[in-house]
């Protein structure tokens, strides 16, 4: 799994950082989180390519948003045929429908609007993206949780070689859990495949303040994507605005046990030199990184 992130900067672009967007990679899965003006000018950047089929909008601010527009004429103009669907906070499908259709006669391939509640599930066959409540002003906003299936538990091949099992379709039968027979013997799945193993899990906040719901579906999370607006000497202004210090968003990873702690969407005062929230944010959680555009993280299976 790679995360790419596309944009680090909070309300505005500056000159090393755009808007918020990033990108997930999952085996031959793509999927863009957000989409801030400029956004397909930093996919071609960073060279993620436009092979993605869905775009998760954590709320319709403007700079959460925007990049749809010119993102959907890019496509249109590469001639591009496959469906895209739009996941957005429910309630707020009339808004985005006015940003597809603007200033264009038509989208030459479909464009699916889809409304997700808190609790919603996208299910993909071995991963499903929840959707979960989120504390930002101006209505409905999401976060989103990226939830691996378990896997099968590793099949002890020395073992079925020993047993005479021969190699080939009773082997994955037995890996998948049912019993098999060779030459009137039995083998069990359990005596061969050890327990299951857990999948990976990615979270990613969009804006919000610090919540119950964020710690929930971040437990023993692989990555935490956590916004991080503020310096600690601002806590009163991120209260106001429904955002989160770095500090608070470290005490979200600590409390949650993630196993790695990103931090972005940085108001443009810390986005030449973000060290300020890093050093807060390490002095609770020691492993956080403060993103950068371009930033390309790697989430591993954590048994290798």
């Amino acid at each position: 799994m790679r995360i790419t992130f596309l944009g680090t900067a909070a309300a505005r672009p500056t000159v090393g950082r755009n808007v918020s967007s990033l990108i997930i990679q999952r085996e031959g899965d793509v999927m863009m989180f957000d989409c801030g003006e400029g956004t397909q000018r930093q996919m071609m950047r960073y060279g993620t390519g436009f092979s993605f089929s869905d775009i998760f909008f954590t709320h319709l601010h403007a700079d959460h948003f925007l990049g749809v527009i010119g993102l959907l004429r890019t496509l249109g103009l590469q001639a591009r045929e496959e469906p895209i669907d739009l996941w957005t906070p429910r309630g707020t499908t009339d808004t985005l429908r006015q940003a597809v259709e603007l200033g264009v006669e038509r989208v030459p391939f479909e464009v699916r609007i889809r409304e997700l509640a808190p609790g919603d599930a996208v299910k993909r066959g071995l991963y499903d993206v929840v959707a979960f409540r989120t504390q930002h002003r101006g209505g409905l906003s999401l976060g989103y949780a990226v939830v691996e299936h378990p896997r099968l538990g590793r099949f002890d091949a020395s073992k079925a070689r020993e047993m005479g099992i021969p190699e080939g379709p009773l082997w994955g039968r037995l890996h998948h859990g049912e019993a098999v027979e060779v030459d009137g013997r039995v083998f069990r799945a359990e005596d061969l495949v050890g327990p299951e193993r857990p999948g990976r899990r990615v979270v990613y906040t969009g804006d919000t303040r610090p919540s119950k719901a964020t710690i929930e579906h971040s437990r023993a999370a692989d990555l935490l994507i956590h916004e991080a607006t503020f310096a600690q000497d601002e806590a009163d202004r991120a209260q106001q605005t429904g955002h989160s210090t770095a500090r608070e968003a470290a005490e979200v990873a600590r409390e949650a046990g993630v196993l790695r702690l990103a931090l972005t969407h940085f108001s443009p005062r810390y986005a030449d030199d973000p060290r300020l929230l890093e050093r807060e944010a390490r002095a609770v959680y020691p492993d956080a990184i403060t993103a950068h555009d371009g930033l390309v993280i790697e989430v591993p299976y954590r048994d290798g």
